[in-house]
């Protein structure tokens, strides 16, 4: 079993993410996205980050939606999460017993998962169609926050 962002952690962090949006669906880039700013809140100018900024944030990013869609279908198969096709693709959605699930979980990173999910559901609200330029403002902002630590091409450390 993988204990950090494996399948079973990455879906309940997907999964309190559908059940904050119940019973508004969200596509995958939204949860790449939000699942994103849910662990760095601080970053978005939100609460506290749950994890903290590392050199490797685009690489994140694109592992993310690997991951994501692994952890969805844990919930899938729980059936905590239901999967429908539109006409701009798949969306999901919590189940009806999908905030219920949620609700009866006691752990401190859950709660702190929660918090962050309702503000970005309060206060971060991005529609769908901007979901791209939200990722490509995450990344330019790791570049300028990390840029004087990365080596430079050509070094030896590249």
């Amino acid at each position: 079993m993988i204990p950090l962002n494996g399948p079973l952690e990455v879906g309940m962090r997907t999964l309190v993410l559908l059940s904050t949006s119940f019973p508004q669906p969200l596509d995958l880039a939204q949860l790449v996205y939000l699942d994103h700013a849910m662990l760095h809140s601080a970053d978005l100018d939100g609460p506290p980050s749950l994890h903290p900024s590392l050199p490797a944030g685009p690489g994140e990013l694109a592992m993310k939606r690997h991951l994501i869609e692994q952890g969805l279908v844990v919930l899938l198969r729980a059936g905590l999460a239901d999967v429908e096709a539109t006409a701009d693709g798949l969306v999901y959605r919590a189940s009806e017993e999908g905030p219920g699930f949620v609700n009866v979980l006691e752990a401190p990173y859950i709660g702190d998962l929660r918090t962050r999910a309702d503000w970005i559901f309060r206060d971060l609200r991005l529609p769908a169609a901007e979901v791209r330029d939200a990722t490509r403002q995450i990344t330019d902002l790791w570049v300028h926050k990390f840029r004087d630590s990365l080596p430079l091409p050509g070094s030896d450390l590249v």
